[in-house]
């Protein structure tokens, strides 16, 4: 049974930060593509940040130079740290693994991913 189980969510100040975790299980893990995505309420799910498996990453310019995605291997995880928040970054926050192996790019599109997490809400006051 594949699991994608996030974690880290929470209410906080703007300008403050948030450490998400993705923890994987069920399924190969270091040779796929990890991404974040967010959906704020009553719009559409969006892309936040992706990386492949060997370590390129990819950003909305909405996030770039705030957020920085990482994986540890070992233990099948998939990080976001979310750094200068503001209330637009207001979400649900979503991981999710690439359905095709050894991508050479960060993949951006919903249908690139084929393994959803629950999400966990990420909300930032003003």
């Amino acid at each position: 049974q594949v699991q994608l189980v996030e974690s880290g969510g929470g209410l906080v100040q703007a300008g403050g930060s948030l450490r998400l975790s993705c923890a994987v299980s069920g399924r190969s893990f270091s040779s796929y593509a990890m991404g974040w995505f967010r959906q704020a309420p009553g719009k559409e799910r969006v892309f936040a940040a992706a990386i492949n498996w060997s370590g390129s990453t990819y950003y909305a310019d909405s996030v770039k130079g705030r957020f920085t995605i990482s994986r540890d291997n070992a233990k099948n995880t998939v990080y976001l740290q979310m750094n200068n928040l503001k209330p637009e970054d207001t979400a649900v926050y979503y991981c999710a693994a690439d359905r095709a192996r050894y991508r050479d790019y960060a993949p951006s599109r919903t249908y690139e991913y084929d393994d959803w997490g629950q999400g966990t809400q990420v909300t930032v006051s003003s």
